[in-house]
């Protein structure tokens, strides 16, 4: 549950296929994103998460894997 709603965040943010995004996606490498994307995503992800994510924890969540890991340890 948690990977389908990274998955429907990042697609819309990037306007790509949701399929296309797998565990192993790189949000740099393979989304193009840059500083003010990952910023934006880290916002969609505390509102529809409900939670606060230090700026030291957002410079870890570079890959889709990472992101669903960080968020299953606050659940």
């Amino acid at each position: 549950m948690i990977f389908e709603k990274v998955q429907s965040a990042l697609a819309s943010q990037f306007e790509v296929d949701p399929a296309s995004i797998t565990m192993d996606t790189s949000l740099i490498d393979d989304l193009g994103a840059d500083s003010l994307d990952v910023v934006e995503l880290i916002m969609s992800l505390e509102d529809s998460f409900g939670i606060a994510i230090s700026d030291e924890d957002a410079a870890e969540l570079y890959t889709v894997r990472r992101i669903v890991e960080y968020l299953e340890k606050l659940q």
